[in-house]
């Protein structure tokens, strides 16, 4: 007997991730299985961004680095957002880490203790209720369902502030969602947080270019909150850089300043050579970000239309990322041979089994009875996956 400590025992596995991993399990055996699991862009990394990271390896770049990130890095980071985002922020405020999910965790660890409350919005990335966890806070959820397309009102924000609520994370557009919270919704919410100081607000813009409704709005953009909004933000998703492992955070000082106290102590700085290619990412041409962009409002098109073909899932049409959400509660209870589809998960299980389509079932993203697709694969993937599905879900009755 080993056991593990209280706080890893606590911790569920992400979902994503084991439906990822089945499906790798299911290809091995030689099975055709068409992976809508894992959230992370098919294209390769732009060649002027290999390059730079080529150049990084012949030029030495094999040291430690700061643990915030080369100065170069976080220069870089300050003129996108001043030029992307009309937002004025120093060096000093940028802590580089290995991906937007450490920084997420290094903000929650700095400023979250036992007893805080964090309210999420759900449906939620899978790692943020376990992220808060670790930091023994209490996850206060606040659902929104389709019919307010995932986004939750200011009223029902107002409704879930406590004396403890010490944050709250935000994360648009959304994974698993798409949905992409407008000025004014953003705005209606600011005006609540207004009125409480020492709430710290997590806007996760991972998703920022993956954006299909025109230029993205950042919260850290209202005055009356800016001083404790932390952008959360990095190259994976915009530059095809999932494997490359920057993120950052741009923060208040004393955020800034306490998860580089955190980082020196646990990891120190991200991967030296991955900065000089995040540094290219920036400084560089920005055109394939549109054209991936593009690519991923035709798909988005695309499968929005197979799945409403498909009787019994309920999808909205996201504005954002590249995920579809479908409510798929009409199924549970279904059975085929003997098999009773009880939930999202069972039904998600079904799927990659009958169908061989890798998708995760809603209950991790506290949507239980939605599944999510990951529509970052090729039009004749899209095709034939929503063939798929619906062949498999006419079997059940």
């Amino acid at each position: 007997m080993n056991p593990v400590s209280e706080r890893l025992a606590s911790l569920s596995p992400s979902e994503t991730l084991a439906m990822s991993q089945k499906s790798n399990e299911l290809k091995a055996q030689g099975i055709d299985v068409i992976n809508m699991s894992v959230g992370e862009p098919d294209f390769f990394t732009p060649d002027h961004i290999k390059a730079a990271a080529k150049k990084a390896v012949d030029d030495n770049f094999s040291f430690y680095s700061p643990v915030p990130g080369y100065p170069a890095l976080r220069n870089a980071i300050v003129t996108k957002l001043k030029n992307e985002n009309g937002l004025d922020y120093k060096p000093e405020q940028i802590v580089c880490s290995n991906g937007a999910k450490q920084s997420v965790c290094n903000v929650l660890l700095s400023i979250i203790g036992k007893g805080d409350e964090v309210i999420i919005p759900a449906p939620y990335w899978v790692s943020y209720v376990e992220m808060v966890k670790l930091a023994e806070g209490t996850n206060v959820i606040v659902s929104a369902g389709i019919d307010q397309d995932f986004k939750i009102t200011p009223s029902q924000l107002e409704a879930a502030i406590t004396p403890k609520t010490k944050a709250i994370i935000l994360c648009s557009p959304s994974n698993p969602t798409g949905s992409v919270y407008s000025r004014e919704e953003l705005s209606g919410l600011a005006d609540v947080l207004a009125k409480y100081p020492n709430i710290v607000v997590l806007s996760d813009e991972i998703y920022e270019h993956i954006n299909y409704m025109g230029k993205h709005v950042s919260m850290a953009e209202f005055d009356s909150i800016r001083d404790r909004v932390v952008i959360i933000n990095g190259v994976s998703k915009a530059y095809a850089m999932t494997g490359w492992r920057i993120g950052w955070i741009a923060a208040p000082q004393w955020i800034a300043s306490a998860c580089n106290k955190l980082q020196g102590q646990y990891t120190s700085g991200p991967c030296s050579v991955s900065q000089k290619a995040g540094e290219a990412a920036y400084t560089g041409t920005q055109e394939p970000v549109q054209t991936m962009r593009e690519a991923f409002e035709r798909r988005r098109n695309l499968i929005v239309k197979l799945a409403r073909e498909i009787p019994g899932l309920n999808t909205a049409t996201p504005q954002g990322a590249f995920y579809i959400f479908p409510e798929c509660d009409a199924y549970f209870g279904k059975s085929v041979e003997g098999r009773i589809i009880k939930d999202s998960g069972d039904l998600a299980m079904y799927l990659l089994e009958e169908g061989h389509v890798a998708c995760v079932g809603g209950a991790a993203f506290g949507a239980p009875n939605c599944l999510r697709f990951s529509y970052a694969t090729s039009d004749e993937n899209i095709v034939e996956a929503m063939n798929r599905v619906k062949e498999a879900l006419a079997k059940l009755n």
